[in-house]
């Protein structure tokens, strides 16, 4: 009977996997018969058969590698920041109404700013090193795991939170059994929202001001006119963000089966 279940499981995993594949494959195979055609210009938009021979080339030369490692670990470190205060000062303003009066105003003024209007301000107060660019990604990542954080602390069931007050449970029981295990599931869409914020701040400030990281590879290669180059860049931050989002939705499984089993 297990066997059974699981080759179905199996069976409809590979389904799965078929039909997401389907459209980005269809898509492919189109652009290259236009680009085969001639009826795309390979100026603008190279063939999928070249962007496949400048990632080879990237790959060999380690200049990918290179440029995604030192991007990802400044998203590494930003990230991990700006998720740790998003948490940290979500959970403060979504269990104290005081402190939510006290920086309501703020939230409201500084949240609507769009990272790229940061980026000049960073590099006139902190130069155009780690720093700054760090900064940049810990405001990106910030905002929505703050919001999301805020959101499941209020959000807790109501009826459970009747039934504590009946049983007279302690705060730190109601906090730990009620109220955060409930904010779970919407700390980790603020994580995952966070992370591909993450991911377009740090190729904004890479883009403007930085000397190496992927953001500054794809602005380097416009300036060369190499559109290959430019869109094997897009491409693996895709990619990397797909992959960070995916273990970052394999641990919520995790954390909040385990969560519900203890």
């Amino acid at each position: 009977m297990n066997i059974k279940f699981d080759l179905n499981k199996k069976i409809k995993m590979i389904g799965n996997i078929a039909i997401a594949l389907v459209v980005p494959v269809i898509i492919i195979l189109l652009w290259q018969v236009l680009s085969d055609k001639g009826l795309v210009k390979q100026s603008v938009l190279p063939s999928p058969h070249t962007i496949f021979l400048a990632f080879i080339d990237m790959v060999k030369s380690g200049d990918l590698a290179r440029n995604l490692s030192i991007s990802i670990l400044r998203v590494v470190k930003g990230y991990c920041i700006g998720a740790s205060l998003g948490i940290i000062c979500g959970i403060l303003i979504g269990l104290f109404r005081i402190a939510e009066k006290a920086v309501d105003l703020l939230i409201g003024f500084l949240r609507p700013i769009p990272i790229v209007a940061w980026v000049p301000v960073l590099i006139l107060w902190m130069g155009i090193d780690e720093a700054s660019k760090i900064t940049v990604i810990v405001i990106g990542s910030f905002w929505p795991i703050l919001i999301n954080t805020i959101y499941g602390i209020k959000g807790a069931d109501k009826k459970y939170l009747e039934v504590s007050e009946i049983l007279e449970k302690n705060k730190l029981e109601v906090l730990t059994k009620i109220v955060f295990p409930s904010a779970l599931p919407s700390i980790f869409t603020g994580l995952r929202i966070g992370i591909g914020s993450a991911w377009m701040s740090v190729i904004t400030a890479e883009i403007i001001a930085a000397t190496s990281g992927i953001g500054y590879s794809i602005s380097y290669a416009r300036e060369l006119s190499q559109p290959d180059v430019m869109l094997v860049g897009v491409f693996s931050i895709g990619v990397i963000g797909f992959l960070i989002d995916y273990m970052i939705k394999k641990l919520q499984v995790l954390v909040i089966r385990w969560n519900v089993n203890s």
